[in-house]
């Protein structure tokens, strides 16, 4: 199937698309920070009506809106600290009040619908799952990002979230990825393809394996189209591709690095000679658009997928055009209620042939000896069966103190300062 049939019933229920709350930008995060980032927001802003608050040092803030006209039109929320780009997971726990922290708060407030940062990928993952916790059900979060195919973008995950997986997991990297394709590429029922080193069933290792059985086996709801390998990543083969974020990670890496030098070489034979060059300018703007389609800034950033929030990973090199189209990346994902289409999906693949996640193969083992226990007590004598049950012990959870934390305040951002 081409997933562009008849839209499925539980589609057909779905709400409407709403102006989405303001996005949360990081203004902090990133090589070129702040300026870049704020020049890009404001770019997002006035092109693309994206409402934004810009999170970070205040006054550096003010003093970028000034420098583009936009000095009190755009919410400021303050914050002192900033994760530096060299800094890593623990980061999250050493400054809690980084402006990837304070944005998560405005999210968790009901003040903002989404967060587009730039900082350091193991700072803005561990900042995020620590703040915004994952979705219920979903076992790993994973990075999703827009591979440059034709006809439409394909779209790869885990490119780098979890580096060890389980079978399970890969089958709900797929649900992640169907939900996010349905909104990205507009696709009803997107095909998926378990990247691996051979196209037939019996090929990779354990963990491909027994996850190219579950793809194949299960009413879950998912378009498994089989194995697809490294070459066929940029031919469009499939919708979505699903793999471990080492091998998602290592593969998007080569695949930037060779498009980078295929530009660098073509950029020298146009340029070798007169008749190159003669042929490049008849050529400019087919060669424009190619570079478009290839430029990473095109498509904003890779996405986290499987927590409580939308979070836009922008590249930590990006500029004031790829921070754009980040923002307006995070601003179409929560118009989409990209949180609730993938609760949805994976509510499907929880409902599958293989059972809850949580268990995964001992599923069938878990019912055989519930069954024993109910023979069991069945053939007990009557007085032990008639002997009060002894009373549960409460859930840890709830022997716990609870956390002292605000109601959620479902207001706007606040004003400028």
């Amino acid at each position: 199937m081409t997933g562009q049939g008849e839209p499925s019933r539980r589609a057909a229920r779905r709400p409407a698309a709403v102006r989405p709350l303001p996005i949360a930008v990081d203004t902090m995060g990133g090589d070129h920070a702040p300026g870049a980032i704020i020049e890009g927001a404001v770019d997002a802003v006035r092109e693309h009506g994206v409402r934004v608050v810009l999170v970070g040092q205040a006054p550096r803030i003010q003093r970028e809106l000034d420098r583009h006209g936009f000095a009190g039109k755009i919410p400021i929320v303050h914050a002192e600290e900033a994760l530096d780009m060299g800094e890593g997971a623990l980061a999250s726990w050493r400054k809690p009040k980084s402006s990837i922290a304070i944005a998560c708060h405005l999210i968790k407030q009901g003040r903002a619908s989404a967060l587009v940062s730039a900082g350091s990928t193991a700072g803005v993952v561990a900042t995020s799952r620590l703040r915004l916790k994952g979705q219920q059900g979903v076992m790993r979060p994973a990075i999703a990002v827009a591979l440059p195919t034709t006809p439409r973008p394909t779209i790869l995950l885990d490119a780098g979230a979890t580096v060890d997986v389980k079978p399970e997991g890969l089958v709900q990297f797929a649900a992640l990825g169907t939900a996010y394709a349905q909104i990205l590429l507009g696709v009803e029922r997107p095909t998926v393809g378990l990247l691996t080193i051979g196209a037939e069933p019996g090929k990779g290792n354990k963990v491909t394996k027994r996850a190219h059985e579950l793809l194949s086996g299960g009413s879950h709801g998912i378009e498994f189209a089989g194995n697809i390998e490294g070459h066929d990543l940029l031919r469009g083969a499939v919708n979505v591709v699903v793999t471990d974020g080492f091998t998602g990670n290592v593969a998007l890496k080569t695949m930037e690095g060779t498009v980078r030098t295929a530009f660098a070489e073509i950029r020298g034979a146009m340029t070798a000679s007169a008749p190159a060059r003669v042929g490049a300018l008849l050529q400019r703007r087919r060669l424009q658009e190619l570079r478009d389609r290839l430029d990473p800034d095109t498509y904003g950033g890779g996405v986290l997928l499987g927590l409580n929030a939308t979070v836009v990973i922008a590249h930590g090199a990006s500029h004031a055009r790829a921070i754009a189209s980040a923002c307006e990346l995070a601003h179409r994902l929560a118009s989409g209620r990209i949180v609730e289409r993938i609760r949805e999906q994976v509510a499907a693949t929880r409902t599958s042939r293989f059972g809850r996640w949580t268990h995964g193969e001992r599923d069938g083992q878990d019912r055989d000896r519930d069954k024993d226990k109910d023979r069991d007590r069945a053939s007990r004598p009557a007085d032990r069966q008639a002997e009060p049950p002894r009373p549960a012990e409460p859930p840890r959870d709830a022997r716990e103190p609870a956390p002292e934390h605000a109601p959620p305040d479902r207001t706007e951002p606040p004003a400028a300062t």
